[in-house]
């Protein structure tokens, strides 16, 4: 049985570990110091699926008082296709929710046509009206 709950400070190097195992290989800012600063500002945030003692699953819930989002989805691959994805997305979807999001949205790279069906599948909608601008630093 798969348990979802908040990651640890103590766990960041295996989250870390994870997303690139998952091929979901962290970029700006996805660093030890930035995972320990979401942990430490809403230890909630950061959601993890637990089998045994392997960190198998993450996914970031954050609300910033608007709306929810939620990214960087990441499954181990010999633990896919077993509702581990899902069980995140639910967990995720719950936080957020208790917190006031009416709307809650995925963020996904375009070219990523495996989670776009991930997230079609549990039943977001393309919404084709918007494209993200981002500047680092």
């Amino acid at each position: 049985m798969t348990e979802i709950r908040a990651a640890r400070r103590e766990e960041i190097d295996e989250v870390m570990a994870l997303w690139r195992e998952a091929a979901a290989e962290p970029g700006v800012p996805d660093e030890p110091a930035a995972v320990a600063a979401l942990i430490d500002r809403d230890a909630e945030s950061l959601l993890v699926a637990v089998d045994g003692d392997q960190l198998v699953g993450a996914i970031v819930a954050a609300w910033d008082g608007w709306r929810g989002s939620m990214y960087r989805l990441a499954v181990l691959p010999a633990h896919r296709r077993a509702g581990v994805g899902l069980e995140l997305v639910n967990a995720a979807e719950d936080l957020l929710r208790s917190r006031g999001a009416r709307r809650i949205q995925a963020l996904v790279y375009e070219t990523d046509v495996r989670a776009r069906a991930f997230w079609e599948a549990a039943g977001y909608v393309l919404d084709e009206r918007l494209v993200r601008y981002v500047r680092d630093g």
